[in-house]
């Protein structure tokens, strides 16, 4: 079993940046894939960004494409989501969550997430 931890979430202005980490423990990560979702008051929970095993694929959003980097340290056990460019739109729960196999069809376990807020 694997536990995940997000932090680095808080309020901030529009246009401003972020970075959330994501702490793994009980094993290493790293030959899963890994992903962050958000969920906004009200909506449903949405994928932000995934990343391979290896950190060479990469999918985004439409809507963060361009803005956010997913990016992973195995050796740490770690993953993060660089924010640049927020939008109050983007205000939400961020949560982390790690698959079992590529493509990630489904998400075995997820974090507690964290709260982003971007004011306007």
């Amino acid at each position: 079993q694997v536990q995940l931890v997000e932090s680095g979430g808080g309020l901030v202005q529009a246009g401003g940046s972020l970075r959330l980490s994501c702490a793994a423990s009980g094993r290493t990560i790293s030959t899963n894939p890994m992903a962050w979702f958000r969920q906004a008051p009200g909506k449903e929970r949405e994928f932000v960004a995934v990343i391979s095993s290896s950190g060479r694929v990469i999918n985004y959003a439409n809507s963060v494409k361009g803005r956010f980097t997913i990016s992973r340290d195995n050796a740490k056990n770690m993953v993060y989501l660089q924010m640049d460019s927020l939008k109050p739109e983007d205000t939400a729960v961020y949560y982390c969550a790690i698959s079992a196999r590529w493509p990630p069809n489904e998400y075995d376990y997820w974090g507690q997430g964290t709260q982003v807020t971007v004011s306007s």
